[in-house]
């Protein structure tokens, strides 16, 4: 019954973020590859990877802003909103495949084959700005997941476990990985400056690698829950069906689908049961009223449709 509406805001401050957020993990990449190849350590070069693999996914994330936001025509009637969460599954695969496993592989070389340490100095200086970049990066994405969760009036914890805008998701777990790696190279280049052994970077990378393996499985069963078709939250589902009931002559709601379609979007099915006595006018304009109620109540609801069904009792009566 109703039709979907522009989100162009949305996207927009998450284009800034996720924008943001490639510029910085690619000036950090170039500098963490040049100060890892200076100083000899396995650990900086795990976090070259790793802010390199950060740099694909921000592309990735940026393509999936892009196309996603394109609007319904003939051939895609429902508009093209999921398909931010295929690049966003994509960018999940590149975190893991550039990141995680490089970093994995390069610890355990160091372990095995251990590593003369070079001059940790450059490296030192490359972490410290790349905490500063890589801060204000968290910052950015932070300050709109927190604006985002009082918007909708709920806990931040669980808007970042439930919400279907993964670009920013993957924005504020990526950047928070990258500062708990950057401090863990910093004790592998410590530990083996003090000790002149090879063994902290090993270690320190196998921890960055772990970290980024974790962040990919999560980022990739978040998208992929989304793809699949995920509802609307429990909670909104019954408030839906509540101010449904609460339209004149609807008398139950004897199914209720829910699917979320876009960070802002989601699509409302209805097989509705009508009193008896309803005419169908009656009919007519209490779909325009429960549209009505339903899209000021929950904005993100841009499509609704409503199937009249008889309940049980009208159905054996008619029979």
């Amino acid at each position: 019954m109703s039709e979907p509406v522009h989100t162009a805001a949305g996207n927009g401050e998450s284009l800034f973020t996720v924008v943001v957020a490639a510029l910085a993990n690619l000036c950090i990449a170039l500098a963490k590859v040049v100060a890892g190849l200076i100083s000899g350590s396995s650990a900086m070069l795990s976090e070259a990877a790793h802010s390199l693999a950060d740099t694909v996914t921000e592309v990735l994330l940026l393509t999936s802003l892009k196309r996603s936001a394109r609007p319904a025509d003939d051939e895609h009637p429902l508009g093209h909103g999921p398909e931010r969460w295929i690049w966003a599954l994509l960018a999940a695969v590149a975190t893991f495949v550039g990141g995680a496993v490089f970093s994995l592989y390069d610890g355990i070389h160091t372990l095995i084959d251990g590593e003369d340490p070079g001059d940790p100095l450059v490296s030192y200086v490359v972490l410290v700005v790349a905490f500063l970049l890589e801060g204000y990066s968290l910052r950015t994405g932070l300050k709109q997941a927190r604006g985002e969760a009082a918007r909708v009036k709920v806990p931040f914890g669980r808007f970042l476990r439930r919400t279907p805008d993964t670009a920013v998701k993957a924005v504020v777990l990526e950047d928070s990985t990258a500062l708990m790696g950057l401090l863990l190279a910093a004790v592998g280049l410590l530990g083996g400056q003090l000790t002149g052994s090879g063994v902290w970077d090993g270690i320190a990378s196998l921890c960055i690698g772990a970290l980024l393996l974790y962040v990919a499985c999560v980022l990739g069963r978040s998208n992929a829950e989304f793809l699949i078709g995920r509802a609307l939250p429990r909670d909104v589902r019954e408030r839906i069906r509540v101010e449904l009931l609460h339209v004149e002559h609807i008398e139950a709601v004897l199914e209720l689908t829910t699917l979320v379609q876009g960070p802002r979007e989601a699509l409302v099915a209805a097989k509705v049961d009508f009193r008896g006595t309803a005419t169908a006018a009656d009919i007519v304009w209490a779909c325009e009223r429960a549209e009505a109620r339903l899209r000021e109540s929950f904005p993100v609801i841009r499509r609704l449709y409503l199937d009249p069904t008889p309940g049980l009792g009208q159905a054996v009566g008619r029979g």
